[in-house]
């Protein structure tokens, strides 16, 4: 596999990684959350069943066509984000500019998911903000 090209003339900003290593740290993650997605039905049952144990809550059961409609749903938006981390961080690394508006929209996304998250999107926001890397996504 060859390194992607950069832009003749400009080089790589050393902040580029803040988009660049969120990006793929993100993308290994859900990566790995989409291969977990098939095994999590009896788990997701077993949590409510626990869930109704400990609180009172009348029990909620799934029958298998729901729990498979669900893990279905579940991998199928799985797989899009991974795509969508992909595309952007090959985006991001070939100097385009929806690349840079794609990782902020990722970054204010991943603001949500507390504690890792908020920081990888913090850093990506820093990233995405920096000057070099405005120019260098100015494509």
């Amino acid at each position: 596999m060859t390194a992607p090209a950069s832009k003749p003339g400009l080089p790589r900003p050393a902040r580029l990684s803040f988009l660049n290593v969120p990006l793929l740290i993100g993308l290994i993650y859900w990566a790995i959350s989409l291969l977990a997605v098939p095994f999590s039905g009896p788990t997701l049952n077993d949590t409510l069943a626990e869930y109704s144990r400990l609180t009172g809550v009348p029990l909620v059961q799934f029958t298998p066509e729901q729990l498979s409609g669900l893990l279905w749903g579940t991998f199928f938006i799985t797989a899009l984000l991974v795509w969508w981390l992909a595309t952007t961080r090959q985006a991001v690394l070939d100097g385009k500019r929806w690349g840079r508006v794609s990782s902020i929209v990722l970054a204010v996304l991943s603001l949500l998911v507390f504690p890792f998250g908020t920081v990888l999107g913090i850093v990506m926001l820093i990233g995405a903000f920096d000057r070099d890397v405005r120019a260098f996504l100015r494509r």
